[in-house]
């Protein structure tokens, strides 16, 4: 099996794990029982495989963790506000 076929396919199944969590933080706003510190350092080491993928030129890692960034990073925006703005 090639070796690419196999990041494409972890890159697909990591991210596409990740949308039912973004998308139901997304749609309510509610984040009271997500970790301020694990989406904090969740979201650091997506941007970390990001520019790590980026300098390999490695597509697999690029695509997929520019998705998952946007996405654990709007949720930790969501976070941060919340615990912010409404103590939760």
């Amino acid at each position: 099996m090639n070796s690419e076929i196999i990041g494409y396919a972890a890159a697909l199944l990591t991210t596409v794990s990740f949308f039912p969590q973004a998308i139901k933080t997304i749609k309510t706003r509610d984040t009271q029982a997500l970790s301020l510190g694990m989406y904090s350092a969740f979201t650091l080491g997506v941007l970390l495989w990001l520019v790590y993928g980026l300098y390999l030129g490695d597509n697999a890692i690029i695509y997929a963790n520019s998705v998952t960034f946007i996405l654990a990073a709007s949720i930790l925006a969501f976070k941060i506000y919340n615990t912010v703005f409404k103590n939760g």
